[in-house]
């Protein structure tokens, strides 16, 4: 298959993926500070960064999150700093496994360790940059100080956490079956 074609292939695919499992597969939770929520959408963002390539994969996050942001309308005002939290998101996971780690060489117990640590590594990005990310958007882009304190209380930090590590149970077995399955198709 022509190396483009495999890429917006997936690209594609990955996006719809993020698409489908953050908007149904989602359990909002309605907190003092707005709503928040458990979802499965960052499982596909992490797994498009290290299927396809970094910028790619970060456009399937990228592009998927964003769009379920934008047919939302609880979340549509933070479609903007979705699409850029989700973009930096597949670019780490798939920067760390594939330029720094090398995963389409490993095998085995290797594959498996690497792609945890660059699952984690992407997770432990979104952990951070969510919450600090959230309050200056809101308080330098929305000129909303109140919004943004509420992006740095325990409700956000909880859900944001749990859904971390949710997609590193979830996406790292995931991943070590789907590269296996895949890697026909990069040869």
């Amino acid at each position: 298959m022509n190396e483009r074609l495999r890429k917006l292939t997936l690209t594609a695919l990955l996006a719809a993926a993020c698409y489908i499992s953050f908007t149904f597969l989602q359990v909002k939770i309605y907190t003092p500070a707005g709503y928040t929520s458990f979802h499965l959408g960052n499982v596909f963002c992490v797994l498009a960064g290290l299927l396809i390539d970094p910028v790619c994969g970060g456009i399937a996050g990228a592009i998927g999150m964003g769009i379920g942001d934008l047919l939302d309308p609880v979340y549509i005002l933070t479609a903007p700093k979705t699409i850029i939290l989700k973009f930096m998101m597949g670019f780490i996971a798939g920067t760390v496994g594939q330029k720094l780690f090398h995963l389409q060489e490993k095998s085995g117990k290797q594959l498996f360790i690497y792609s945890l640590i660059a699952i984690s590594v992407a997770m432990l990005g979104n952990i951070v940059g969510e919450p600090l990310f959230s309050y200056v958007y809101y308080k330098l882009i929305l000129n909303n100080a109140d919004k943004a304190v509420s992006y740095l209380t325990v409700a956000k930090w909880i859900t944001t956490t749990t859904n971390a590590l949710l997609t590193i149970i979830i996406a790292t077995p995931l991943y070590t079956v789907l590269q296996k399955r895949l890697s026909w198709s990069k040869k």
